[in-house]
C-alpha cells in the first residue's frame, strides 16, 4: 500500500502539475483541467493494464526469449565445440597427409633415381653393343678389302706370270703352267 501511494504522488509531482494549478483545490479536480484528464486517463491506462496481467505476460514473454536466447547460446557453444573438435581431426588429417605427401615424394626420388641409373646402363650397354658392331662391320670391311687386294694381287700376278711365260714358253706347255698356278693360288687363298 505504502508502494502505492508513493507512486501515486509522484505522478502527482510532475512538471505539467507544478506547472498548472495547486492540486489541492476544487479546479484541478474539475474534468475541464486538462492536467487532471491526463491523469484519470493514464492511471485508468495503468490499472487496465495490470487488470488483464500485461506485465506478467511482458514478463513471461521476456523470460521466454530469455530462454530461447540461453538455448540459442547452448546451441551455438555445443556447435562451436563441435566445429572445433572437427577442426581438430581436420588438422590431424592433414598433418597425416603432409607425412604421406612426403613419404611419396621420398619413394618418388628413389625411383627416379633408381630408374635413372638403370637408363645410365641401359645407354651404356646400347654404346657399348653399338661399339662392338661398328668394330665388327670395320673388321668385316677389312676383311673385304685385304680379300679384294688379295684377289686383285693374285690377278695382277697370274697376269704377269702369264705375259712372262708366255714370252719366253711354247704355247701349250705355258698355258698348262697357267693352269697348275691358278690351281694352286685357288687352293691357298680358299
Amino acid at each position: 500500500m505504502r508502494i502505492r501511494l508513493a507512486s501515486l504522488s509522484l505522478l502527482l509531482a510532475t512538471p505539467a502539475l507544478a506547472a498548472s494549478k495547486n492540486p489541492f483545490s476544487a479546479e484541478f479536480y474539475s474534468l475541464k483541467n486538462t492536467d487532471f484528464v491526463v491523469l484519470i486517463s493514464f492511471l485508468l491506462f495503468i490499472g487496465v493494464l495490470l487488470y488483464f496481467k500485461v506485465p506478467a505476460l511482458l514478463t513471461g514473454l521476456l523470460d521466454k526469449r530469455a530462454d530461447d536466447i540461453r538455448g540459442e547460446l547452448d546451441e551455438a557453444r555445443r556447435l562451436r565445440e563441435e566445429a572445433q573438435s572437427v577442426l581438430a581431426s581436420y588438422e590431424r588429417k592433414a598433418r597425416e597427409v603432409e607425412g604421406q605427401a612426403a613419404q611419396i615424394v621420398e619413394r618418388a626420388k628413389s625411383e627416379a633415381e633408381e630408374a635413372a641409373k638403370q637408363a645410365r646402363l641401359d645407354i651404356d650397354a646400347s654404346i657399348e653393343r653399338r661399339l662392338k658392331a661398328a668394330e665388327d662391320r670395320i673388321a668385316s670391311a677389312e676383311a673385304s678389302a685385304l680379300r679384294s687386294v688379295r684377289d686383285q694381287a693374285t690377278d695382277v700376278a697370274v697376269a704377269a706370270a702369264a705375259q712372262l711365260l708366255g714370252s719366253k714358253m711354247p704355247g701349250a706347255q705355258s698355258d698348262g703352267l697357267i693352269d697348275e698356278a691358278i690351281a694352286a693360288v685357288g687352293e691357298k687363298l680358299h
